[in-house]
């Protein structure tokens, strides 16, 4: 078929004139059709990516001369424009970035120190990191964010999903940066100290969510710009979840400010801020904590809630005056940690067999003893996972509520409302309890409401402060509690310290010296093999990983009871324990040490002997459980 021409040739259907180029609209074409030709070109137009130099030239970035100067050298040296103009010093390399995010529609980052999670590096392996020019940045609800050369990639992305089994969030970094912080992770050594000094913006943007009965929600996973100080708290209290750390501590000191943080119950150095900032941190703290920060002459404190490592974690805040400012310490409270069942805590079989056959008991007081920090609420809060079920009303009054449990009523106490132990315990007895815990009894008051309680029918759980478990009794004798009641109300005392255990990455065989032995009551199992931990980097060379507890149980049987009735002294309360074959807290910790948990000098450190050494000697009370060397192998 053929179509007239103006100079009258017939030409071949679809052809156009050379007199007219492509994409003209043509002048027989109907005005509607022509239209909407029109605009389907300028869509295909408006949708074609931006290339890096016109989106320079559009936010002046750069003129016409500049980017035309640019392009020409780039032919001459076969390097890409943007990296041209970096070069020429034209433009910068954040602006390059931010530049090219936006041709390819994705979010641009800088590298640099905080911004990057150095443990995820190995997810990837450094070489697989290199050839991908790709380097993981942080991880949040199970959503890997990853700097990447060509974030456009999708093989590249598949890969990556592949290798770390997580959802990737792509965003645009330079080759060259990738590389510079790939290299410099891959020995696995960052230098906190030095980290710290290069801070100019905040890695962390705290948001705050508001929750009608839990306060407010801190979210530490939005990586964000802002102030150094928020980046260098909330890189803190990232380290300290992720270390599995119990307590955060923020000290003034003559040359500035000293942070450590508590691992297995022992301080450890984190960072050493930069001079001047110690007034700005703790600032800081006490704002995201709810506190006065106007307030430095008194004590106070705080909560808040944050999201890290994909979780919720409760931090309690607390600040005090000094000479030197003021100190803060924040206690991590990380449900993570928080080990219920009672199997898990360290308890031996004899020692686990006394203690539920107490709690069993229909009713009576049961007390966990022990210092500042020995894991008495952890126990506690175990014992009330065995009890609680449908049929059973759980009450518990604590100062503060450190975890809550489900089929549990748990009650804060607030002393600055006059809303006190001993007056809560009088509330909750008109509230129809089957089983109490009270937090710790720190007053006659209370004292006396707890032992009134256990003698009407009531289950009573609580921690006090004492030494060891024959001990208690003598402690709430003095507190003013009758003898004849406690005899009567008091149903067993488990008194508790908390060891670390030997980490299995670096555990060795030696030979405890002869004082060592002698101190353990051991002196008889000379040239026994023990375990201990030599040192590695993933117990920051400490030897030790985790820790358990060390349990003294004490069952109240109708001797004790008779004994604790006369007021019997504690040390005679020991001899009746020990003559139905007894162990003390050093006995169980020893016994631990024989079953190569933990050493003979840890459980030294956190015990202490009731006894005469020689005499302990003399009669040995430990025998040896297994051969020589059994299970040690160098």
């Amino acid at each position: 078929m053929t179509e007239p021409t103006p100079n009258g040739v017939d030409q071949p259907e679809g052809f156009v004139p050379a007199d007219r180029r492509i994409g003209e609209p043509d002048a027989r074409q109907d005005p509607v059709e022509r239209r909407a030709n029109r605009d389907d070109r300028r869509s295909r137009r408006s949708n074609r990516p931006r290339m890096v130099g016109e989106v320079l030239l559009s936010e002046g970035l750069i003129s016409e001369d500049q980017l035309s100067r640019a392009l020409s050298d780039q032919r001459s040296s076969g390097m890409k424009l943007g990296e041209m103009l970096v070069e020429q010093g034209m433009i910068s390399g954040v602006t390059l970035v931010q530049s090219l995010a936006k041709c390819l529609g994705v979010r641009g980052v800088q590298l640099r120190h905080g911004l990057i999670d150095p443990s995820l590096l190995p997810l990837i392996g450094n070489e697989e990191a290199e050839r991908l020019l790709a380097i993981p940045m942080f991880r949040v609800h199970g959503v890997l964010t990853v700097a990447m050369a060509e974030p456009q990639s999708l093989p590249t992305i598949d890969r990556l999903r592949d290798l770390t089994g997580m959802e990737i969030r792509p965003v645009l970094a330079l080759e060259a940066n990738i590389i510079e912080y790939i290299r410099k992770y891959q020995s696995g050594d960052v230098d906190v100290n030095a980290f710290l000094t290069s801070l100019a913006e905040s890695d962390v943007e705290v948001v705050e969510r508001e929750r009608v009965d839990e306060g407010p929600t801190t979210d530490l996973d939005q990586m964000v710009e802002g102030s150094p100080i928020v980046n260098l708290v909330n890189v803190a209290l990232l380290t300290a979840v992720k270390d599995k750390a119990s307590d955060i501590h923020i000290e003034p000191d003559k040359k500035g400010t000293r942070v450590r943080y508590r691992i297995d119950g022992t301080l450890r150095d984190l960072m050493k801020p930069p001079p001047g900032m110690h007034s700005a941190i703790v600032s800081r703290v006490k704002i995201i904590g709810k506190m006065d920060i106007a307030e430095k002459r008194m004590p106070q404190e705080g909560r808040v809630r944050i999201m890290a490592e994909g979780r919720e974690i409760d931090l309690r805040v607390s600040s005090i005056p000094t000479l030197l400012g003021e100190k803060l310490v924040i206690r991590i409270l990380d449900k993570q940690n928080l080990h219920v069942r009672m199997e898990d805590l360290g308890f031996r079989e004899e020692a686990l067999g006394t203690f539920k056959r107490v709690l069993k008991m229909p009713h009576g007081l049961v007390l966990v003893t022990g210092p500042t920090g020995s894991g008495k609420t952890t126990t506690l809060y175990s014992a009330l996972d065995l009890l609680r079920s449908p049929e059973t009303n759980l009450v518990t009054v604590e100062d503060p509520v450190e975890y809550q449990l489900d089929m549990v009523n748990q009650i804060q106490v607030h002393e600055s409302i006059g809303l006190t132990f001993a007056r809560t315990l009088r509330s909750i007895l008109r509230q129809d309890p089957d089983i109490i815990m009270v937090g710790e009894i720190r007053d006659e008051e209370t004292a006396r409401v707890a032992t009134q309680a256990a003698l009407t029918g009531h289950g009573v759980l609580a921690t006090l402060h004492t030494n060891d478990a024959p001990g208690a009794v003598a402690r709430l004798v003095d507190m003013g509690v009758e003898s004849y009641l406690l005899s009567a109300a008091l149903n067993g005392v488990v008194a508790q310290r908390l060891a670390r255990t030997i980490c299995a990455s670096c555990s060795t065989k030696y030979y405890p010296s002869e004082r060592v032995l002698a101190d353990a009551g051991l002196s008889h199992m000379a040239g026994r093999a023990f375990r201990k931990g030599a040192g590695c980097a993933s117990c920051h060379d400490t030897g030790f990983h985790g820790r358990l507890g060390i349990y003294e149980t004490m069952e109240v049987t109708p001797e004790v009871r008779r004994m604790i009735y006369r007021e019997a002294p504690s040390h005679e309360l020991r001899e009746a324990l020990r003559s139905r074959g007894q162990l003390n807290l050093r006995e169980e910790g020893v016994r631990l040490a024989l079953d190569l948990k933990t050493s003979l000098e840890e459980v030294l450190r956190v015990t202490h002997n009731d006894e005469d050494p020689e005499a302990a000697n003399a009669k040995p009370k430990i025998a040896q459980t297994d051969t020589p060397d059994q299970g040690v192998a160098a």
